[in-house]
């Protein structure tokens, strides 16, 4: 993307934030990983655009006109309602805001195709049954999707496959004493944790720009019945939290995810080609992969400890862990593959659903 494409995308996204007159936290962080998450290398002056927007320098009309390709804009909209529902609900102030976008770009109604990208519509519509939601619709009911589904996102494991436990979360300082008692033992836990991380690696290795969206719900899931497995009942609210503080946060997992999609097809337009083909695919399964292995094996020290390790320690055990599962993602890629083959989106989308 262009550093102009870039600006204009952030600035879209603070405006959405303040559509309201709220202020929250979980916005602003929502906001921070997009920014480093689209600008990489390049300087984007974050506290600028931020005052630009307080001061209302900066016309909502003057932003859209700034991003005139189908993928740049479809980013950017998908980027606004990810940190409009990053405090767990959008409000109608934030609906209306994200109306008045589609409506400039041609977007459609809740009942009208999403004209600016008709390509992924299609694509995401089959999966929903309904060919003719807009973006947003379909975008809420993954946001939605009920966390306390006994339904498993998991992938059959062959028989006498390996099943490895991270050396990086034992270190992590939880004595016997306070671990609290689980429904799995240790072995069934890395078992269930493995088979949620090959699942995640074959959605992301499917053809359709957003079939990723259902990643980061599935991965909210898990994080859900782990903590569950503990006597946790966890609220959506606590799981963006956690994942925040690991420096998972929903807009930057996205942006790994399916949003490198979306980006590659930008990036070959320029001529770089970083993310073609398979080696694209083999690169984004392993995000994929790597970072629910991650996620689940911290929060599983997480809750067996009581939920009184700090932030840095998290952080730290997240870094190690996403090492290992990096490491692991060509072990595992068989069965990402042999799993891919046997999904397609309505299949996915009944999962997020918890059907």
């Amino acid at each position: 993307m262009t550093h102009d494409e870039i600006r204009a995308t952030l600035t879209l996204c603070l405006l959405a934030s303040f559509a309201d007159g709220e202020k929250h936290d979980r916005e602003r962080e929502q906001i921070r990983q997009v920014a480093e998450g689209l600008a990489g290398d390049q300087a984007v002056n974050l506290p600028g655009l931020y005052q630009d927007v307080l001061l209302r320098r900066v016309q909502l009309t003057d932003v859209l006109a700034r991003l005139t390709s189908t993928e740049s804009r479809q980013l950017a909209y998908e980027m606004a309602v990810c940190v409009c529902d990053a405090d767990g609900q959008t409000s109608s102030k934030e609906e209306a805001f994200l109306a008045q976008v589609r409506q400039a770009w041609g977007m459609g109604g809740a009942a009208a195709p999403v004209a600016a990208a008709a390509a992924a519509t299609a694509a995401v519509g089959t999966a929903w049954g309904r060919a003719d939601d807009s973006f947003d619709v379909q975008a809420r009911s993954v946001a939605d999707a009920p966390l306390q589904s006994t339904a498993l996102a998991e992938a059959p494991l062959p028989q006498g496959v390996a099943v490895p436990h991270p050396a990086a979360v034992d270190a992590l300082p939880t004595t016997a004493a306070q671990r609290r008692p689980g429904t799995l033992s240790a072995a069934e836990m890395d078992s269930k944790i493995l088979k949620s991380s090959i699942m995640n690696g074959a959605i992301e290795l499917l053809p359709e720009n957003l079939s990723t969206l259902a990643i980061i719900p599935l991965q909210m899931r898990l994080v859900y019945q782990i903590g569950q497995s503990y006597g946790y009942e966890l609220d959506r609210g606590h799981i963006k939290d956690l994942l925040g503080a690991l420096g998972v946060g929903l807009t930057s997992q996205y942006l790994e995810e399916a949003g490198r999609k979306l980006l590659s097809g930008l990036l070959g337009k320029a001529g770089k080609g970083l993310f073609g083909g398979v080696g694209r695919q083999a690169v984004s399964s392993g995000m994929s992969f790597a970072s629910t292995y991650a996620l689940g094996h911290v929060a599983n020290q997480y809750y067996a400890g009581g939920r009184t390790l700090s932030t840095d320690m998290l952080k730290d055990a997240y870094q190690h862990v996403m090492k290992d599962g990096r490491d692991l993602q060509s072990r595992y890629l068989p069965q990402m593959q042999e799993t891919a083959r046997g999904l397609n989106t309505a299949k996915i989308m009944a999962m997020v659903r918890g059907a």
